[in-house]
């Protein structure tokens, strides 16, 4: 991703900028309907139809079929290894995961009754995020969800993680380039071995790495590291509960602070910023579940 544009976008420092809103809750299904009427047309299944089928392969976010969907009406059966997994209901959304984490179909969607949902490929999403910047942090919300959910029930450090730590980065150097010149107010600058952000610490603001090395570790065990192009901190950014993990600079490093009322003018301005954030959480949340493997 290289064609960030950020020419309408007035970023300030996140200490001056007003207290923002409450974010919104985990899921809000008013707010997801809004989002795809947005920019999608309504489609019918007939009961029995299948909509997507298990392991079925798209391009990444997105590909040349990839779609995610709301229900608007009927019900929708989930089913993985020809059993049924679960349901869809009107005001869900379903398919995400498997387009924003860039894998295979985990299960198959087939319309259980009469059912009209709308699906949004890669231009209409992008479209629909301008209108609504704010859908892109309730998804952030239900990833993030998932990914502490998985923390949970794995030690930070033990053996099935061994060999799989890496660095992430979710920008290139040339959108890293443009978004540092569109956000210099917000850069900070951390001298080695300074501790960033705390385990359990309030926080509400989120981190993009324009230079040097940060280690994150949680309950003292290294997790990650994050170099140039990487992200931090997002997810008390959305939900603004205590920070999951510490983060260390093992360099000096600079980054840029970016608070909610900004991030949502980043995404009015370049969709393709929520986009890349999207596939960044998406990543790590695939890198999560695979160090239980």
């Amino acid at each position: 991703m290289s064609d960030l544009d950020f020419s309408n976008t007035a970023p300030q420092k996140p200490a001056q900028q007003p207290a923002a809103p409450p974010p919104p809750p985990v899921y809000n299904a008013a707010m997801a309907m809004d989002f795809f009427k947005s920019a999608g047309k309504p489609e019918s299944f007939q009961p029995g139809a299948t909509i997507f089928k298990e392991d079925d392969k798209g391009g990444g976010l997105f590909g040349k079929s990839d779609k995610m969907y709301v229900l608007i009406l009927g019900e929708i059966e989930m089913i993985a290894q020809n059993k049924v997994i679960g349901s869809v209901k009107p005001g869900e959304t379903f398919g995400e995961m498997a387009v924003i984490a860039q894998a295979a179909r985990t299960a198959t969607a087939r319309a259980k009754s009469q059912c009209t949902v709308i699906g949004l490929d890669e231009k209409q999403f992008q479209q629909a995020l301008q209108l609504k910047p704010e859908f892109a942090l309730m998804l952030m919300s239900i990833m993030i969800g998932r990914i502490r959910d998985a923390l949970g029930r794995q030690a930070p450090g033990d053996p099935a993680a061994a060999g799989k730590l890496k660095e992430s980065a979710v920008f290139d150097k040339s959108a890293l380039a443009i978004l540092g010149r569109a956000l210099a107010q917000t850069a900070v600058r951390y001298e080695r071995n300074k501790t960033v952000v705390a385990e359990g610490q309030a926080g509400v603001t989120m981190y993009v790495v324009t230079e040097g090395r940060l280690a994150v570790s949680i309950k003292g065990k290294l997790v990650e590291k994050i170099g140039p192009g990487g992200v931090f901190g997002e997810m008390a950014l959305v939900d603004r509960t205590p920070r999951l993990a510490t983060v260390v600079s093992e360099t000096d490093c600079g980054l840029l602070a970016i608070g909610r009322n900004t991030f949502l003018d980043l995404v009015k301005a370049s969709p393709d910023f929520a986009v890349s954030l999207l596939n960044a959480v998406g990543e790590r949340a695939r890198f999560i579940a695979s160090r239980g493997k």
